[in-house]
C-alpha cells in the first residue's frame, strides 16, 4: 500500500473489524538499503496492481534465534534508520517486532504497526507498552496456545490505548519440531479477540530445531496452507519474502521467493472471489 493507496488512517482501519483483506510482507530481518527498498518497491507495485493493502515487514533484531552465533540484524538505532529509508523511498506503511517495553516508544516514531513475537505474546509489560504508543499492534499467537487464549493478549493491548489490534495464527506445536495449522483457528480467534486474524503462511512451515543450530522449514507447503487459510476465512496474510531466500541471514529455510508472491496472491484473490458470501459459518446457505 503506497501513499497513493492510503495513509496512516488506512493502516489503522486494517486492524479493526470489519477490515479489508490485506497483506503483511517483507524480509525476515532488515538487510542493506538496496535489498530492503527493492523488496518494498516490488510490494508497492503488487499493492497498486491488485488494489491490495500491503504493510512492509522487517525486523531490526531477531532476539529469539536458536543459536547465540546466528545473525540478529542491525539493532534498534540502525534498524529504525533502515526502516525510515523504506518509508522515504516507497511511502509504504511499516511493521516491525518489539522485544522489550523500552523499545516501543522509539519504534512507534518510525513504524506504523508494532508486532509482538509469538514467544512474547503473554508478556504483559511488553503488550501494555506497545499498546500505549497508540499504534496498531499485531500479536502473534504462541505456538502452545489455543485460539481463544489470545483474548487476554488482545485485551491488554487494546486497554493500553492501541488504535487497532490484529492476532496472527502461525501454527501450533505438534510433538517436537513440527507445527500444524488448525483451520478452525481463524473464526475462533476472531470471535474471542474481536480483531482481524492474520495467517502467517511462512512461519507455519518452520521446523524448529530441525537444522544445525537453526530452524528448518518446508516452504513447498506455503502455497497450499495459504490457499486453505484464505478459503477458511482468514482476514489477512503474513508472508516473509526474499528474492533469494537461500542467502537470507534469517529464516532462509521458510521464506517465499519474491517472484512467487504475485502468482500466489492472484490465486488467493480468485479464491476469495469464488467463496459464496451467502454460505454461513454453520454450513448452511442463506
Amino acid at each position: 500500500m503506497s501513499e497513493a493507496a492510503g495513509g496512516a488512517s488506512s493502516v489503522v482501519e486494517l486492524f479493526r473489524l470489519p477490515a479489508p483483506f490485506f497483506l503483511i510482507a517483507g524480509p525476515c530481518v532488515l538487510e542493506d538499503e538496496r535489498l530492503n527498498v527493492g523488496i518494498a518497491e516490488a510490494l508497492a507495485r503488487i499493492s497498486d496492481d491488485l488494489g491490495l493493502p500491503v504493510v512492509f515487514k522487517a525486523s531490526f533484531d531477531k532476539a529469539n534465534r536458536s543459536s547465540a552465533g546466528s545473525p540478529r540484524g542491525p539493532g534498534l538505532d540502525a534498524g529504525l534508520e533502515l526502516l525510515a529509508q523504506v518509508k522515504r523511498a516507497t511511502g509504504m506503511p511499516l511493521l516491525t517486532d518489539v522485544h522489550a517495553p523500552e523499545q516501543c516508544a522509539a519504534v512507534a516514531q518510525v513504524a506504523d504497526v508494532l508486532q509482538i513475537p509469538a514467544f512474547l505474546c503473554r508478556q504483559t509489560d511488553l503488550l501494555v507498552a506497545a499498546g500505549a504508543t497508540g499504534r496498531p499492534v499485531n500479536v502473534k499467537k504462541g505456538q502452545w496456545m489455543a485460539p481463544q487464549e489470545m483474548r487476554g493478549a488482545a485485551a491488554k493491548v487494546r486497554s493500553a490505548g492501541a488504535s487497532g489490534v490484529a492476532v496472527t495464527e502461525r501454527g501450533t506445536f505438534f510433538g517436537y519440531g513440527n507445527l500444524v495449522v488448525d483451520m478452525r483457528s481463524f473464526p475462533l480467534m476472531r470471535e474471542a479477540c474481536d480483531a482481524p486474524v492474520v495467517f502467517d503462511g511462512t512461519h507455519s512451515v518452520q521446523r524448529p530445531g530441525e537444522g544445525a543450530g537453526i530452524s528448518g522449514g518446508e516452504p513447498r507447503f506455503i502455497p497450499g496452507l495459504v490457499r486453505a487459510a484464505v478459503a477458511a476465512g482468514t482476514d489477512a496474510l503474513f508472508l516473509e519474502t526474499h528474492p533469494e531466500p537461500a542467502t537470507a541471514p534469517s529464516d532462509s529455510t521458510n521464506m517465499l521467493p519474491l517472484d512467487r508472491l504475485r502468482p500466489l496472491l492472484d490465486e488467493v484473490l480468485a479464491i476469495r472471489e469464488a467463496i459464496d458470501p451467502t454460505f454461513t459459518e454453520e454450513g448452511e446457505r442463506g
